[in-house]
């Protein structure tokens, strides 16, 4: 089932505790349309990200991170960041965690 985000963008988790009996971890990827830009979230777990498509930028806290298909970015547990489109096609990224699920999230 699809997660809906701002501006027509979605995301969708594929590989769960719900779909995979004993996984410990999950996997999903993102859709973001152009002009996307997402607010800040913060996982409890730590997350991993690899852009299939498009182009962006991850935000944080400490300034932001240009990328582009064939890249792969590591976000450490509890760090804040925000995804936005910069670009003018779909920026798709495959994303995982070490937990069974969309992992317990903050969100500014």
């Amino acid at each position: 089932e699809e997660i809906p985000l701002p501006n027509g963008s979605w995301s969708k988790m594929v590989l769960t505790g719900d779909t995979v009996s004993g996984i410990v971890s999950s996997l999903g990827y993102s859709v973001f349309k152009p002009g996307t830009e997402l607010a800040m979230v913060s996982h409890d777990t730590e997350e991993v990200a690899f852009v299939v498509a498009g182009r962006g930028e991850v935000r944080t806290e400490h300034g932001s991170v240009q990328v582009a298909p064939g890249q792969a970015i590591h976000i450490p547990a509890r760090f804040w960041h925000a995804v936005v489109n910069t670009g003018d096609e779909d920026l798709i990224m495959v994303f995982g965690f070490p937990y069974p699920a969309y992992p317990p999230t903050e969100r500014k």
